[in-house]
């Protein structure tokens, strides 16, 4: 069911932003994780001023006119970002039946606390492929109304007829023939030319990356989950149309023939990649696409699957199949020297969990420091921008603090207790919620 109308009043309801006001400070780290060479360097002075790293000073710098923090027994890295998340939804046994008892205003207000509880937990930006919640809870945030990270939006999701983002994929007749065939407005298309209309009504839309749905997927109401969705013509249609709006495409993707079109119709990123193939990952390194594995949802539809009465009839064999290979292919493209960038798909699962998946991506083989590497340096690389990733002089001061070391337990990304973004301070050491 779609929400487009969400009313404009709405932004007004919602509680104002906490952070701390964005005074000048001094981060004094214990460690501090380098993005760039994937090490830790001991004793740094981390110096905030106006939103930016003014600059990094070795050893415990007292620097005059600032706040000086105590992260002593910390490692700092740069804040972490998500490149796949859902933050107007997480997945319940309500939820297909909430598609059509809720209203677009209540998904807006769970979205709220989603996103605080994903900025919370150590990610300052996210890319949000999907929901049309997402461009206005963007906005909210942009504009200090609401608490959370800063949010790359897809807004709808382009599909084909039956496919993945399909909105009205298990209606019956009467509701089908009521609501009528949804085209590219909708994010439904079936031709080269429906493919760059539905890429300019995005634009129209306010979105800021393409979300496309290259194959079936495990929790749309159909039987396939890796039946290949569009031509290659068309995805190269999606891609080039983007690129005159300055998008990336990210393209959901299960099986190989579908993951194979999308990699030669030139998308950024292959998102879940379940049944990747040696050949496609040649294919990927040629053309330097990235891959975002989401094993936290593999291993949360593949463990939910086994719950009777939490997925409809028609998702359970997907999820358990597709759910349990996921964190087996991440391994195999690591290994084969896949691009790998962090996300999860959360709204899957449970929003604030992010950071579990750094735990999986090690089982996975990948050492910690790639993992972490996955979710700062690389991931603005996927997103475009080289504002973030890093902590140097002159970035976004977006920084997480977690006890301990991630590089010697991994385990100590569950722990953050210290969120800046943008210079103001979200969480911190001895500071109530």
């Amino acid at each position: 069911m779609h929400r487009q109308r969400l009313a404009t009043a709405l932004v007004f309801l919602l509680p104002m932003a906490s952070a701390f006001a964005t005074e000048p400070t001094a981060l004094h780290c214990g460690r501090l994780f380098d993005a760039r060479s994937g090490t830790v360097l001991a004793d740094r002075t981390i110096v905030v001023r106006e939103g930016r790293i003014a600059e990094v000073l070795a050893g415990h710098a007292d620097v005059p006119g600032t706040k000086a923090i105590d992260l002593t027994r910390h490692t700092c890295t740069p804040g972490w970002t998500d490149l796949h998340v859902h933050l107007g939804s997480q997945s319940s046994p309500k939820s297909y039946e909430e598609e059509f008892r809720l209203d677009d205003t209540d998904f807006a207000f769970r979205s709220v606390g989603y996103a605080k509880k994903t900025l919370l937990a150590g990610f300052t930006s996210v890319r949000d492929l999907g929901g049309e919640v997402a461009p206005h809870l963007r906005n909210a945030i942009n504009q200090g109304l609401v608490d959370g990270p800063r949010i790359w939006a897809a807004g709808t999701s382009i599909g084909t007829t039956g496919g993945h983002a399909d909105p009205t994929n298990g209606y019956n007749a009467e509701l089908s023939h009521l609501i009528g065939p949804p085209g590219p407005t909708e994010g439904v298309v079936n031709s080269v030319d429906d493919a760059r209309q539905a890429v300019r009504q995005r634009y129209k839309e306010g979105s800021d990356v393409i979300k496309i749905t290259a194959t079936g997927g495990v929790l749309s109401y159909a039987r396939s989950a890796d039946a290949p969705q569009f031509t290659v013509e068309e995805i190269k249609a999606i891609v080039d149309t983007a690129k005159d709006y300055g998008y990336r495409v990210a393209a959901h993707a299960h099986g190989a023939e579908g993951m194979k079109r999308a990699v030669l119709g030139g998308v950024t990123s292959i998102e879940h990649g379940t049944y990747m193939t040696d050949e496609i990952m040649s294919l990927m390194k040629q053309k330097g696409t990235w891959y975002v594995p989401t094993i936290s949802a593999g291993r949360f539809v593949a463990d939910k699957a086994r719950t009777e009465g939490y997925f409809p009839e028609i998702i359970r064999p997907k999820a358990i199949q597709v759910g349990a290979q996921i964190q087996d292919t991440a391994a195999r493209a690591y290994k084969g020297g896949v691009k790998i960038a962090f996300g999860t798909d959360m709204g899957v699962g449970p929003h604030g969990d992010n950071a579990r998946e750094f735990i999986y991506m090690v089982e996975a083989g990948m050492p910690a420091a790639v993992a972490l590497q996955a979710a700062t340096i690389n991931a603005a690389q996927v997103l475009g921008t080289d504002e973030q990733g890093v902590i140097e002089a002159g970035k976004r001061a977006d920084i997480v603090a977690v006890p301990g070391n991630p590089l010697d337990d991994i385990r100590a990304v569950l722990g953050v207790d210290f969120v800046m973004k943008d210079g103001a301070i979200y969480r911190q050491p001895g500071t109530a919620l």
